[in-house]
């Protein structure tokens, strides 16, 4: 895959005047297709990307593709499962945007998110994953003995359980001028294909976690001087040790902790961030042609039925966290198991999940042990 900026590349121009000049973003495929401004639909298909299910009922569907859920459909697939994953946008989740997870078992010199995704999407096909994408889940019905999932195409699939690993969405900066230049300098989470944007440039990335500190570390290679805000009064309160100490020892990285963002500024592209030191009251203006936003996120959860029980912020409670709930069986009572929802057969991993450990490797671990449960409910 190669980027270019029409503004800066002279190849980049060629290619716009050549297709037609019908509007950016353009993409051309492998054969030459150019597509403008794509919706995600529409240029899944174009490369090829399967977006609909062979058949209606599975052993088990899992709903997000990001960690969790592709661990926990290469574990179903290979043990034998008919197994589908559905994902609303594509493969990764949040992780897909890390630019580097150095704290992986396995990868002693890291790994991006993007390739990590790559390869996990590459070994479910290989176990025979209906991975489909995108295809986002509007409903899912339980009112029959199995789950039913409701997709945004009209399209049903009923499966003998559920596995959510839906994920979360970024919460917005919500200041003035962020929603304006959304996508023209602010951005939410990073990307590998961002460093070009930002070479030589001013920037700033916002959060105090392991997102914030991996994207500042890898931009820091290509960008003029990098500012990262925290709100927190010090950078290892929510982040790695290992990035914390990467962070000091790179020159163009300045952190400013106990601060926040009070708007953004530029009339096409973004051209500044208004920021206020909360220790000494003072704000000021700092130049800056990105912002990267990493300032927590909230679940995906609006599209389920309010059987599936949840905590006051949206996520989903399983297990001992629902307090003592049993679930009726024909084979009479029963507590729900570890990763198993107040709706039986429905299981709830990663990010999603209420209290779990919002790391990679948490996930990967949530995702392969809730398969073993789903065996239990499917064979009893």
């Amino acid at each position: 895959m190669q980027w270019f900026d029409v503004d800066a590349s002279r190849e980049g121009r060629q290619l716009f005047e050549a297709a037609g000049q019908d509007g950016l973003p353009l993409v051309i495929t492998p054969d030459g297709t150019a597509l403008h401004a794509p919706d995600v639909a529409a240029l899944a298909s174009a490369l090829g990307h399967k977006t609909h299910a062979d058949g209606e009922v599975f052993d088990l569907a899992i709903i997000g593709a990001g960690p969790a859920g592709l661990a926990a459909a290469v574990y179903g697939a290979s043990e034998g499962l008919r197994t589908v994953c559905l994902e609303a946008m594509v493969p990764g989740g949040q992780a897909g945007q890390s630019s580097r997870i150095e704290n992986y078992l396995g990868f002693p010199t890291g790994i991006s998110g993007a390739d990590l995704a790559r390869r996990a999407v590459t070994q479910a096909r290989r176990f025979q994953v209906q991975l489909l994408a995108p295809s986002p889940a509007a409903g899912l019905d339980l009112s029959g003995p199995y789950p039913r999932l409701e997709l945004a195409d009209g399209a049903a699939i009923s499966a003998g359980a559920v596995i959510l690993a839906c994920g979360v969405a970024y919460n917005s900066l919500g200041v003035p001028g962020s929603s304006e230049l959304e996508g023209r300098g602010v951005f939410y989470g990073a990307s590998l294909g961002e460093r070009d944007t930002v070479r030589g440039e001013d920037i700033v990335i916002v959060g105090g976690a392991n997102s914030a500190g991996q994207a500042a570390v890898y931009f820091s290679e290509y960008a003029r001087s990098v500012t990262i805000l925290c709100r927190a009064s010090e950078l290892g309160a929510k982040m790695s040790a290992y990035l914390v100490e990467q962070i000091a020892g790179c020159a163009n990285i300045t952190v400013r902790c106990g601060t926040s963002v009070l708007s953004v500024e530029g009339s096409e592209r973004l051209e500044g961030v208004v920021i206020h030191d909360a220790a000494t009251g003072v704000s000021e203006r700092l130049p800056a042609s990105a912002l990267f936003v990493f300032i927590g996120a909230l679940p995906r959860t609006d599209w389920l039925p309010p059987q599936i029980a949840r905590d006051g912020r949206g996520f989903i409670l399983t297990g001992p966290a629902l307090g003592g709930r049993r679930h009726r069986t024909a084979d009479g009572d029963r507590d729900p198991f570890l990763y198993e929802t107040s709706a039986a057969r429905v299981f709830a991993v990663g990010d999603v999940r209420a209290s779990s450990v919002k790391r990679v490797a948490s996930a990967v671990g949530e995702g392969s042990v809730a398969v073993q449960f789903v065996h239990q409910v499917l064979h009893g």
